[in-house]
């Protein structure tokens, strides 16, 4: 099973938008998509409304739903749309993700193969590909997505016109300026460049998973013979 993970610096900058391109542009990955949403504080994350939950001992931390709805009205409805195969929706308060991840990760087990919307899931797995979505016109930058962009395999960048400076405070443009960059114009979010670098990380993930199966078998026989 490959991981690929698509954050982005604040809100509408598109990062739903590149998970459901990811997903047409290369159908033969099967995909299992999930989106994960965290809430402040008054919003329930059963109901995603505004509730009392958080005023009372009976809170309600997370939520986790499959997505049925083909109408493309939502964000994980457009997953579906798109041609994943399955769709979940993790729903947490602000800073109660790790209570959702054993939940999250029980119904991933059985994918082929997983993306997933989110900047703060690094903090619990470390997956095969994580695409970063950049729009130097949007000056908020989320913390989340500034933990971990050094860690991006690489960025998606809106276009811009020339002379465009980021309107970021204190964020380096050092920790990307090593990495793939791939301009995006939308309506096209996921280019046939993109598409194609996720295609190639995803098949060398694979090859180097099927080259270490056999070492990790040695290892286990190894390791039975010595205490035995």
């Amino acid at each position: 099973m490959a991981v690929v993970v698509v954050g982005g610096h604040t809100r509408n900058v598109g990062k739903t938008s590149v998970v459901a391109g990811i997903i047409a542009a290369l159908p033969e990955f099967e995909w299992t998509a999930a989106k994960i949403t965290q809430f402040g504080h008054g919003v329930c994350s059963i109901s995603a409304e505004p509730c009392d939950c958080a005023l009372n001992e009976h809170e309600h931390s997370w939520s986790l739903d499959e997505e049925f709805d083909r109408t493309g009205k939502s964000d994980t409805s457009r997953f579906l749309v798109a041609g994943a195969k399955r769709v979940l929706w993790v729903r947490t308060k602000q800073g109660m993700l790790a209570e959702a991840m054993p939940a999250l990760r029980q119904e991933l087990a059985g994918a082929r193969n997983v993306i997933l919307e989110s900047n703060t899931v690094l903090r619990f797995l470390r997956p095969d590909l994580y695409l970063s979505v950049l729009d130097f016109a949007v000056p908020d930058f989320k913390d989340s997505a500034r933990e971990f962009l050094d860690r991006a395999d690489a960025v998606l960048l809106h276009t811009a016109a020339p002379g465009t400076v980021p309107r970021w405070d204190g964020v380096s443009l050092k920790l990307i300026e090593a990495k793939p960059v791939f301009p995006i114009t939308p309506p096209e979010y996921v280019t046939a460049d993109v598409a194609a670098f996720v295609r190639e990380r995803l098949v060398a993930a694979a090859a180097r998973q099927v080259c270490l199966e056999p070492l990790e078998r040695v290892f286990v026989v190894a390791d039975v013979a010595i205490r035995s």
